[in-house]
């Protein structure tokens, strides 16, 4: 086994370990070929993988947490080691790859995340748990009815938005989301980067809901051929209650079904109530659980 910085060409190799071992997740091959070749600006991003016989078994990703206002916070992205290559050191050092990487740059706090079997791993290197969050399937074989509108209310694809408008009602509706960190310092750049610059982005199914001339609601949909993802859907804190959150969903689906999308995973924090019945509302069913856990690096 060896262990070294992932190089764009690992990009086929990540994406199918990613579908053995979390066939929920949705990220194509050339987005995470852009995401190697060009890794997020401003975040102290590196990802590693682990190889045996010159095969991929192994992946991770760390970064600074540069989207919270908690200061020396960073991030390790889902561990994946392939299910014939486990417990046989591969994750021991992946984390430890990654974590090498964080103390330089001054991280003292990090989260990771891990499947419920993997709690124990996750222990015996000084990760406790803090947040479980549900992941979560939609047959869009009968897509979801277009919902009327409201008086009011205009639905639009992003891709007729000016991207600036979406990003201050995407900070304005995370600021407040469940989480084991504020998510309150993102920057245009960033958000530019991970969400409107992303190759998965269908910016024409992603709907956008528009009332008193602002945009307040909006789902986002990262796709890979006929699988997506609910990225983030949510509402502006004003005007919540009002179901916008839900019909800007319900639309987004009903598109990208039309456009070919036959299966939509999404996660939700399992204290997010709302968004929790809204999806159960539409239909989704619990697909995988995992936990966020917590770790001071000494």
């Amino acid at each position: 086994m060896r262990i070294r910085v992932a190089q764009p060409d690992d990009a086929p190799a990540v994406v199918a370990l990613r579908a053995v071992v979390h066939p929920y997740l949705v990220r194509g091959v050339e987005s995470t070929r852009k995401m190697l070749a060009e890794p997020p600006p401003e975040e102290g991003w590196a990802a590693f993988v682990a190889e045996v016989d010159a095969q991929v078994v192994g992946w991770v990703s760390a970064q600074c947490a540069s989207w919270t206002s908690t200061p020396d916070f960073g991030d390790i992205s889902t561990l994946h080691v392939h299910p014939e290559h486990r417990r046989r050191g591969v994750g021991t050092a992946l984390l430890t790859a990654a974590t090498d990487h964080l103390r330089p740059l001054g991280i003292r706090r990090v989260r990771a995340t891990a499947l419920p079997d993997a709690l124990p791993f996750a222990r015996r290197h000084g990760y406790e748990p803090s947040r479980e969050v549900r992941y979560s399937a939609l047959d869009l074989s009968t897509a979801p009815a277009l919902p009327e509108l409201p008086p009011g209310v205009r639905m639009l694809p992003i891709a007729d938005l000016d991207p600036r408008l979406l990003y201050e009602a995407d900070v304005a509706s995370a600021a407040d989301e469940p989480s084991d960190v504020p998510v309150d310092t993102i920057s245009y750049e960033s958000w530019q980067y991970d969400v409107w610059d992303n190759l998965g982005l269908d910016k024409a199914s992603s709907t956008a809901v528009e009332v008193d001339g602002r945009i307040v609601a909006f789902s986002l949909v990262k796709r890979d051929g006929d699988r997506m993802w609910s990225d983030f859907t949510g509402s502006i804190p004003a005007y919540r209650g009002r179901g916008l959150a839900r019909l800007a969903k319900t639309a987004a689906l009903h598109q990208a079904a039309a456009d070919g999308v036959r299966i939509a995973y999404t996660s939700n924090d399992e204290a997010n109530g709302p968004m929790l019945a809204i999806n159960t509302r539409l239909g989704y069913r619990p697909e995988a659980s995992q936990w966020t856990c917590l770790a001071d690096l000494t």
